[in-house]
């Protein structure tokens, strides 16, 4: 069970960039191939920009070519929360972070083979932690 973490409005605004906030608070989505983590390639784990909970592993990303971070899973599926979304005059799920409600993107049934589903997530919904290098 993940404890929720609440903030009022001015908390979150103080918090986050004008952007972040937009995209997490407000449902936002951020233009295709810009964000900062759509061709991302390093290894580590990418966590909530508004909470640090650990959402996403480099080793569940792949390249969609959709213009946004893609991956086939969650690190963890008790830290994703999913919505119906009708916005769009389409049926989509949203995912946000079950932590904080963070809006992070949505997620589709047309991923890898692994479990067949994407997770299109917006850049500015994350923060990437690298992995640390072990001493030999």
């Amino acid at each position: 069970m993940v404890e929720k973490i609440v903030k009022t409005d001015e908390e979150w605004r103080s918090q986050l960039t004008q952007e972040q906030y937009e995209v997490t608070r407000r449902k936002g989505t951020e233009p295709p191939f810009c964000g900062m983590f759509h061709d991302h390639k390093q290894g580590g784990t990418y966590h909530c920009v508004c909470c640090d909970l650990p959402l996403f592993s480099s080793s569940h990303k792949f390249t969609s070519g959709t213009g946004w971070p893609s991956f086939f899973k969650p690190i963890n599926e008790e830290h994703i929360d999913y919505k119906q979304d009708n916005s769009l005059v389409m049926r989509r799920t949203e995912i946000v972070c079950t932590r904080c409600d963070a809006h992070l993107g949505h997620v589709f049934s047309d991923g890898r083979k692994q479990t067949g589903l994407r997770y299109c997530i917006n850049s500015v919904s994350l923060e990437f932690v690298p992995e640390v290098e072990k001493e030999s």
